[in-house]
């Protein structure tokens, strides 16, 4: 169910997101602030489960672009602006990090489907098939695939190991700058904050392998001076999907922070899902 996971990272980390204090306790802070609040990564997400559910035939971006404008102000990068007010009438060849902290709803609408080959290249299919009009880019048609095959992976029960070692198969520090091998205590010293997919997607993925669960998953992306709400949205689906919850508050904490609309939508994806 990892949309909420998603939900709750974005909402946790949009209070540090550009203004993290160098001194951050990041292992006792609080974590669900009055400075915090959803920005685009829960507008977009709920969008992707709401395309999902959708049975008229509607593109991914036909969604993206809706919810976009309905939802102006919440935090979208600048390409992505321009896209939503062009109107959607050109591809954006982005390598954003927006492509990868969307995809959540993908693997709780398929999650009927059995664990086999087929189905995994099919959850690929389905992430790259968002990113086309907004993200047209390989590393983003990597960022959104990988993300989901993680969470596939976690949701089937795959140890951390396995998911570790896929995750490198796409992301070694040999060939990015911040490759999933290397450990958070390096990035606490080293990391740059950055908006692209492939800055992000293996960061998010190392905060949950470090993790012991939902929490200590968000205290690690607090650890870092990144793009936390996005990180933390691009993580914590795979994390709810691996540890099978999230807060035993989450329910106070989606009430608290989101209007009455999106947390209707919120609970239409989570019942109507297959």
């Amino acid at each position: 169910m990892a949309l909420i996971g998603a939900i709750l990272g974005d909402i946790c980390g949009s209070q540090y997101e550009f203004r993290r204090p160098h001194n951050l306790d990041w292992k006792n802070c609080e974590l669900f602030t009055d400075k915090c609040k959803y920005t685009d990564d829960t507008v977009l997400s709920i969008a992707t489960g709401m395309w999902l559910l959708d049975e008229t035939n509607k593109e991914p971006w036909e969604f993206y672009l809706e919810y976009g404008k309905k939802y102006s102000g919440v935090g979208y990068g600048e390409m992505f602006e321009d896209w939503l007010y062009d109107d959607g009438n050109h591809v954006n060849e982005s390598f954003g990090n927006g492509c990868a902290m969307r995809v959540s709803p993908i693997m709780m609408y398929f999650n009927g489907f059995s664990d086999n080959p087929d189905a995994f290249k099919f959850y690929i299919d389905i992430a790259r098939y968002t990113c086309e009009k907004t993200h047209s880019h390989s590393e983003s048609y990597k960022g959104a695939s990988v993300v989901t095959s993680c969470s596939f992976m976690a949701r089937w029960g795959r140890s951390k190991e396995e998911i570790y070692k896929y995750a490198l198969r796409f992301y070694p520090s040999s060939q990015y700058t911040y490759g999933v091998d290397r450990p958070l205590e390096d990035y606490r010293k080293n990391y740059v904050w950055s908006a692209t997919v492939q800055d992000s997607v293996p960061v998010a993925i190392r905060c949950f392998l470090e993790s012991e669960d939902y929490e200590s998953f968000l205290r690690n992306v607090l650890s870092l001076p990144c793009d936390t709400d996005t990180i933390a949205a691009i993580g914590g689906g795979i994390a709810e999907d691996f540890y099978k919850k999230t807060l035993d508050n989450s329910n106070e904490l989606l009430e608290r922070y989101l209007p009455k609309e999106l947390l209707d939508d919120v609970s239409k994806i989570y019942n109507e899902m297959p």
